[in-house]
């Protein structure tokens, strides 16, 4: 295959049953807070303490800075959110209001430095192959420009149903699909022979329940689905690199320009769209929503319509 070496059955198997346990452990932590209190607080104290220690340390393939932050910001993200959902009052706070789009800036500026430092890397680095160029310069780029179409913060609000899902209107189905590109671009780039399953079916596993499931909870579903990804590839690195259902990446310069090619047009594209936005309503991104005149917006606006904010 043209990104990947040979795909055997067990492995296209397997690559389904990652996919369907994230989207169930993230439909059991959004219809639960106490299911997700276990999930994001007391399983990582846990996993912490006596786990991680010995499974992600240095010179494994999750031994990383960047894995150690980011399964962290994941978890930061997943018990932020729930505080915005849960605690009386948050969600009409316009300061809280901002908590959202600050982690999730951080999270992709964790990646884009990442990007721009495996550019200078070559060969096997902790237990990944690298290999460094000009498509780590391009995505970096992407990722600036997807955290400046962030937009909308102020819009968000919760659901007024059981599962008080965070919902965020003004992130749209183009900016979502622009970040897949993305961080796909990023995984295939700085972890490659991860890529398989920490980037096409960790992705997937958030864009089909924001699509489908919940629309308008995109980044909710991330960030739990990040977290359950990142706890178990902590807890079993051997799993997407050693084991027989690891998929290696093709290495191939090629399919490493054309996916970084794809998430720089991307999001240029969404770059365009939305300044062309702005100037066109005179909007301020910084307070008000860029996208409230569009059909999709109005879609999740008219089922979990906002309420009066508060300082």
């Amino acid at each position: 295959m043209f990104l990947f070496e040979a795909m055997p059955w067990y492995s296209i198997l397997m690559w389904f049953v990652v996919l369907a346990g994230l989207i169930l452990l993230n439909e059991i932590a959004r219809r639960s807070k106490w299911a997700a209190l276990v999930f994001f607080v007391a399983l990582p104290i846990v996993l912490t303490i006596f786990v991680w220690p010995n499974t992600a340390g240095e010179g494994s393939s999750t031994g990383t800075w960047f894995h150690w932050v980011k399964v962290y910001s994941a978890l930061a993200g997943c018990l932020g959110f729930m505080a915005l959902r849960y605690i009386k009052g948050w969600d009409r706070n316009k300061y809280v209001l901002m908590f959202p789009a600050i982690i999730l800036a951080v999270n992709i500026l964790e990646a884009v430095i990442r990007d721009f430092e495996v550019y200078g890397l070559n060969g096997i680095v902790d237990g990944v192959t690298m290999i460094g160029g000009p498509w780590n310069i391009m995505n970096g780029i992407a990722g600036i420009l997807n955290i400046i179409t962030i937009s909308g913060w102020m819009g968000i609000r919760v659901s007024k149903d059981k599962s008080r899902d965070m919902i965020w209107p003004d992130m749209l189905w183009f900016w979502i699909i622009a970040y897949d590109l993305w961080n796909f671009a990023y995984v295939y780039n700085c972890v490659s022979d991860h890529s398989f399953y920490a980037g096409a079916a960790l992705l997937i596993s958030c864009t089909i329940p924001a699509f489908f499931m919940k629309k308008g909870a995109w980044l909710q579903h991330r960030a739990q689905t990040l977290a359950f990804w990142m706890m178990f590839t902590m807890s079993f690195p051997a799993f997407v690199g050693e084991s027989r259902f690891a998929v290696q990446s093709s290495h191939s310069e090629t399919a490493l320009w054309i996916v970084s090619g794809l998430s720089l047009a991307a999001n240029i594209a969404v770059f365009v769209y939305h300044i062309y936005k702005i100037a066109k309503h005179k909007r301020n991104p910084l307070k008000v929503e860029v996208y409230s005149d569009l059909k999709a917006y109005e879609q999740v606006d008219k089922i979990d319509p906002k309420p009066q904010a508060v300082a």
